[in-house]
């Protein structure tokens, strides 16, 4: 395998990566609002907009940085990759993370700005309640699951269409329509627009997110046990310290 791209261009792709990804989730949302009244045509112009998205996104940047674009994605590859040596380390979980923010931040202000809606604005769409915090559980759970347990069974190679068809599905099964991704529910803290989520109601959904994680990683160690130095392969290789593991979940 060929060595990791410098740390400065790794968390350059995570920025962008993810600043993509929250400007996808919130200009759909947007036009998708422009287009029609109608909450279900709404939900369909998202889903569409962010899998075709997500999975584009996972091709072009995974070989840079693995595009996790999503924190919880960089957490559980140090988690899985501690015992074999080949997971990021605080350093790389740290820039990444603070990327990963910092580039959803930016996505959500992009896609206001592309619709000439006010550059920052706090959301109000308020999203504070005990089935939508399962909802997060449930479709953090599944992609962590997901992700890593096509690492586990050499199948990563289908990680950009699986980490795609998970997030399309979790739109439309989930009460919450699927954040799983601590960054982007940031992010869209920061457009107040159909997509968006309010202030209020972010930490609780960071929460589920985290706690989703857990469950996921539980789940992959139940089914796939522990991994060996070899089981904890890349879903897009590109490096040979630091596993890379899409996705971004929205």
């Amino acid at each position: 395998m060929t060595e990791p791209a410098p740390l400065g261009r790794r968390t350059a792709a995570e920025a962008l990566g993810t600043a993509a990804l929250a400007a996808i989730v919130v200009g759909s949302g947007i036009q998708a609002t422009q287009l029609s009244q109608d909450v279900g045509v709404q939900l369909m112009a998202g889903s569409l907009a962010t899998v075709f998205g997500v999975g584009a996104l996972i091709a072009l940047l995974g070989p840079i940085s693995g595009a996790h674009f999503n924190p919880v994605v960089t957490l559980a590859t140090w988690w899985t990759g501690r015992r074999t040596g080949d997971g990021p380390g605080p350093r790389e979980v740290a820039a990444y993370a603070g990327a990963q923010i910092a580039g959803a931040i930016g996505g959500a202000v992009l896609a206001d700005a592309m619709f000439a809606k006010p550059l920052v604005t706090w959301s109000t769409h308020d999203r504070f309640a005990g089935h939508l915090w399962l909802g997060e559980v449930v479709a953090t759970a599944g992609l962590v699951l997901l992700i890593f347990g096509l690492a586990r069974t050499g199948r990563a190679h289908f990680g950009p269409v699986a980490v795609a068809c998970w997030i399309g599905a979790a739109y439309w099964f989930t009460s919450s329509t699927s954040f799983a991704n601590p960054a982007v529910t940031i992010g869209r803290a920061f457009s107040d627009t159909f997509a968006g989520i309010a202030p209020a109601s972010v930490l609780a959904f960071v929460a589920a997110q985290l706690v989703g994680t857990v469950v996921g990683l539980g789940l992959l160690a139940a089914l796939f046990g522990h991994p060996t130095p070899t089981d904890e392969d890349a879903v897009v290789p590109h490096g040979e310290h630091e596993p890379a593991a899409p996705s971004p979940g929205r």
